[in-house]
């Protein structure tokens, strides 16, 4: 196949959109949206300049460009996921990470109640770092997918849905080595699950073009290869892998990191130190470029997803480097260095028209220590403030569990737009952990709620019609809790599975997260 030649994302993306609506009627949904992403992505957004602060001198970056032919500039302006409208196609809904899911309550909600469980399968393969069984892990965010009338019209013809197929689609990577697919409504099998060979720990993305291609990243090696892979759910296969990368100075091929699509470009950090960039094609991924880099000779690698503002990237590593990336270059722009270990994906936000990402990072390479939580300038790396919490790494029947952040944090809206939400493990007396509310100004803990146990999944938020937030968070005894975000007053506490290592999605008044085990659950709060 050719090299893609680099188009304007507006014709792109109209294309792209009615990708699915072969012999479709003018008037279809993916007609309609098609107009409305020409419309909008061509509005001007300033591109952030292609600059590199004194921090960035601290890394050891080599930039390989792959595809000399195609142009890597990053539209800033690209809003694939603002029109994908409705749908969640990506790790905490959008390249900001800010889990803007939309979540309505009525009232004041009082009940948690379970809708459906859905069962996985089970894959009990030695993979030489244990056995991962079935159901979901960190961080395992279902996504929920919004089909436009030509893609459930496309997918009926070509055989790969069931008869009752609708639309309305959730769709997750498990532990048991396969995609699933289900009805968001019954909880159903909307289509046969694609064996993707090894356990997926993280969350996949839906290419928010609605071009048919899921981006699925391997977490542990049961079989080789191992590595990445693209779905097509034109014909529900695996339609491209990408295999252990032997430029990685790291070796180690896993991909928890949710990828994230920006014009005619994916950007996937990987474990093995590399962030790639490709240009989109139908089934697969065309290598553009990659950033190589060291920090103090060191090669660590990158478990969280990137957060993106116009075109700057946020990253962090497992030695707790943050790097603030220019995508269109992909060299670095800024370096900060939190400490330790970060899994827990930043976000970013605009408050009084500045742009700041919120990073945290666990207590793993120090053993003891603060889980330190920080605000940075997104434009330059400046420090705004740092939230520390004592924590420790726990030993326990030979395993260790690490203190601090697996959370990514929830911005608070409505009466709690002042806050920022996150869950910390503490490991201070056994696994213990808590709930915590930041001042988003100034970096002081407002209130912490103590869990049953440690959490690891991310808090969601719901607004009622009063504009007052409720979250809901689970933890690592299967609990589910309902908070009131102002006071952080448990309203409810339900023992519904497992251990909910996993991140949920929320639609309406629902979510829907898995948990270790074999079982997915959609919660109806009311």
């Amino acid at each position: 196949m050719k090299t893609l030649r680099y188009i304007s994302v507006a014709a792109l993306s109209a294309a792209l959109f009615y990708g699915c609506g072969k012999g479709s009627k003018s008037g279809d949904a993916a007609d309609s949206v098609a107009a409305d992403t020409a419309a909008v992505v061509e509005e001007p957004v300033e591109a952030l300049p292609d600059t590199a602060y004194a921090s960035a001198e601290k890394v050891n970056a080599r930039v390989t460009v792959i595809d000399t032919l195609t142009d890597g500039t990053v539209p800033p302006g690209s809003r694939f996921y603002e029109l994908a409208k409705g749908s969640v196609l990506t790790f905490r809904n959008d390249p900001q990470r800010n889990a803007a899911f939309g979540g309505r309550v009525k009232g004041t909600p009082s009940e948690i109640v379970v809708d459906w469980t859905f069962t996985t399968q089970t894959d009990n393969r030695d993979t030489g770092v244990g056995h991962w069984g079935g159901g979901t892990g960190w961080t395992g965010q279902p996504l929920y997918v919004q089909w436009p009338d030509s893609c459930v019209k496309a997918f009926r013809a070509e055989g790969v849905v069931n008869a009752d197929f609708n639309g309305r689609e959730i769709i997750f990577g498990s532990l048991a080595s396969r995609l699933y697919f289900v009805n968001f409504e019954t909880g159903k099998a909307t289509r046969e699950p694609v064996d993707v060979g090894n356990p997926i720990k993280g969350t996949p993305s839906v290419d928010p073009t609605f071009n048919g291609n899921v981006y699925v990243g391997q977490g542990v090696p049961a079989q080789r290869p191992f590595g990445a892979l693209v779905v097509d759910l034109h014909s529900n296969k695996v339609t491209d892998v990408v295999p252990e990368d032997p430029r990685a100075l790291r070796h180690w091929g896993a991909y928890d990191s949710s990828p994230v699509r920006l014009g005619n470009f994916v950007f996937r950090p990987g474990e093995n130190g590399i962030l790639y960039k490709y240009t989109v094609a139908p089934g697969r991924l065309i290598p553009h470029s990659t950033l190589n880099y060291t920090v103090g000779g060191a090669a660590p690698g990158m478990e969280c997803s990137m957060a993106v503002y116009r075109n700057y990237g946020y990253v962090g590593d497992n030695h707790g480097h943050v790097l603030c990336v220019n995508l269109s270059t992909m060299k670095p722009v800024w370096y900060y260095a939190l400490g330790d270990d970060i899994d827990a994906s930043p976000v970013l936000t605009v408050e009084d028209g500045a742009p700041y990402v919120y990073f945290s990072c666990e207590v793993d390479r120090r053993g003891d220590g603060d889980a330190r939580f920080v605000k940075l300038n997104a434009l330059n790396g400046d420090e705004v403030w740092v939230n520390a919490t004592p924590a420790r790494k726990r030993n326990a029947d030979g395993k260790h569990f690490d203190g601090g952040f697996y959370a990514s944090p929830l911005p608070g809206i409505g009466d709690c737009s002042d806050l920022i939400f996150t869950n910390c493990v503490l490991n201070t007396s056994g696994s213990n952990g808590r709930f915590m509310a930041i001042d988003r100004k100034t970096g002081k803990t407002v209130y912490t709620t103590p869990l049953k146990i440690y959490s690891w999944s991310s808090p969601v938020g719901f607004l009622n019609e009063n504009n007052k937030m409720f979250v809901v968070t689970a933890d690592g005894a299967g609990n589910i809790y309902l908070i009131e975000g102002r006071s952080g007053k448990i309203l409810v506490t339900k023992s519904v599975g497992n251990n909910f290592e996993s991140s949920p999605v929320v639609i309406g008044n629902s979510l829907v997260v898995g948990s270790r085990g074999n079982s997915i659950f959609k919660l109806s709060i009311k």
